[in-house]
């Protein structure tokens, strides 16, 4: 990797020389060019300047600064800004060591990776990543860069120290008027949902990929072939509906215990009770076993057909030696079914004689 930045750590009175490398890649999402549609030729983004029109040269271009709220433009030189006063521009000024949860996700920016620059470095750089890493911190300081001060959060990651850019305190926006108020949120609901999020188990990083880059990459390539790009499917998009939450919450776990998400199997999920849907469910299972499956009615009918033609004593005796074979053969198979009624038309015959 090609370091971006070099300067140094300091805290109390040890310095630590580092490179900066930038530690995530965003080459690889997409991005998408403007054209002209009539001739599909690029469009140039030109300066130009409002006063007089003409287009800028980019050595022309300077900086200036314009206040809040005041249509004024002041011109702002490089030399202006070398004399302000700047001790971070040079240096990651680390002001305290705090608990990473006291760190907002909300002030995380950009991440890089510090390295030590030269031999002199490597010891106090390992000591500061193994002290980070066992005193279970974060440190808090101060770095400028590309001529703008922000504040920094460093930690140990991987076998190297990584920084993060945050922002200021007052860029953070308030969530006023942005969350719901009033909400009853019931006990079942939060169980089927704690029950949902453990079922769903761990998440494999390697799974993960861009979706809509890999669309967009068959679509050109189809295009470069002359081909007609594949229609996308609409059937799985979900409309807009009001739907139950705890059935949707039901469903889900289902789902996922079905083998609806790659390695849900693994995830325990509590079984429900007490709720009426569920006991009538297992009523609906249970009666067709305690009155028996089609092979237990074929033998009912067959009992009744059998004692038509006996007394009532032989009526009696029949049925209860059905009834017995009933209970008795349950989860027999379509074989001994089948031969019940001929058994029961050998004990007609014996009772005729």
């Amino acid at each position: 990797m090609r370091s971006i930045w070099n300067g140094s750590i300091s805290f109390g009175l040890v310095t630590i020389p580092v490179k900066t490398y930038s530690a995530t890649d965003r080459t690889s999402s997409v991005s998408f060019v403007r054209i002209h549609e009539k001739d599909g030729a690029p469009i140039q983004y030109r300066k130009i300047c409002e006063l007089d029109g003409q287009e800028v040269p980019n050595e022309e271009v300077g900086k200036g600064y314009q206040p809040p709220g005041d249509d004024a433009v002041v011109p702002i030189t490089d030399e202006d800004l070398s004399r302000l006063p700047m001790p971070t521009a040079k240096t990651l000024s680390i002001l305290s060591f705090v608990d990473p949860g006291e760190i907002d996700p909300l002030q995380l920016d950009k991440a890089y990776y510090l390295g030590p620059n030269g031999a002199s470095a490597t010891k106090p750089y390992a000591l500061l990543r193994e002290a980070l890493e066992h005193h279970a911190k974060v440190a808090i300081g101060k770095v400028a860069l590309r001529g703008r001060e922000t504040l920094a959060m460093l930690r140990a990651h991987d076998g190297a120290l990584l920084m993060h850019t945050l922002l200021w305190p007052d860029q953070i926006r308030s969530a006023d008027g942005v969350a719901p108020e009033a909400v009853t949120v019931r006990e079942n609901e939060m169980k089927l949902a704690e029950t949902l999020m453990d079922a769903l188990g761990e998440l494999d990083p390697a799974e993960l990929h861009d979706d809509y880059r890999e669309a967009v990459e068959e679509l050109v390539a189809a295009k470069q072939e002359g081909g007609t790009p594949a229609a996308p499917d609409a059937s799985a998009a979900p409309g807009a509906q009001v739907i139950d939450l705890t059935a949707a919450l039901e469903r889900s776990v289902r789902a996922v215990r079905g083998g609806g998400r790659e390695g849900a199997g693994d995830a325990s999920v509590t079984p429900l009770r007490g709720r009426g849907p569920t006991r009538k469910k297992a009523a609906a299972k249970t009666a067709p076993r305690a009155k028996g499956d089609g092979g237990q009615t074929g033998r009912t009918s067959a009992a009744k057909k059998a004692a038509a033609g006996t007394g009532g004593a032989g009526k009696k005796t029949t049925g209860k030696g059905t009834a017995e074979k009933a209970a008795t053969g349950r989860s027999a198979t379509g074989k001994t079914a089948a031969k019940k009624p001929s058994r029961a038309k050998r004990a007609t015959k014996s009772s005729a004689s």
